[in-house]
């Protein structure tokens, strides 16, 4: 199974350098739209509702501490199969040219974020996880709007 490292290689592949804040919100939008699109996990590592928006631990440890990220040191992005590739990409064409800041205000006012940080004072950390039945309930929900 892909894991969360081997997306996180394969986004900087395709897209190259880019700020820790934005990769850490690329994965977390190609985890729930893959969920949404293929109706299983893009990777079993968990994304938590932390003060900056959706944040993955697995990640977090390795680029703790750099700004930007041209490369990473784990996974393999070759081993992403055709609908990973698919859904990853898709992510990639829509979310991919947004800043970092703007898919961070994005994820504030979503419901999977948010429902995770009910109760948690604004700002204050939290290791809540969002699941994935949340990011799966809110993105479903999405299909389709606009197309009337």
């Amino acid at each position: 199974m892909t894991n969360i490292h081997d997306v996180a290689a394969y986004v900087l592949r395709e897209r190259g350098q880019m700020t820790a804040m934005k990769l850490e919100k690329l994965v977390y939008y190609a985890k729930a739209w893959h969920l949404v699109w293929d109706e299983q996990a893009l990777f079993p590592e968990r994304i938590e509702a932390w003060a900056n928006g959706p944040v993955a631990p697995d990640l977090y440890r390795v680029h703790k501490g750099q700004f930007n990220v041209a490369t990473w040191p784990k996974g393999d992005p070759d081993v992403l199969g055709p609908s990973e590739r698919g859904s990853v990409d898709a992510v990639l064409r829509f979310y991919g040219p947004k800043p970092a800041f703007e898919l961070s205000d994005m994820t504030h006012s979503e419901g999977p974020w948010r429902e995770a940080r009910k109760g948690v004072p604004a700002g204050e950390r939290s290791d809540i996880e969002i699941s994935e039945a949340s990011m799966y309930e809110y993105y479903d929900g999405l299909v389709g709007i606009g197309e009337e």
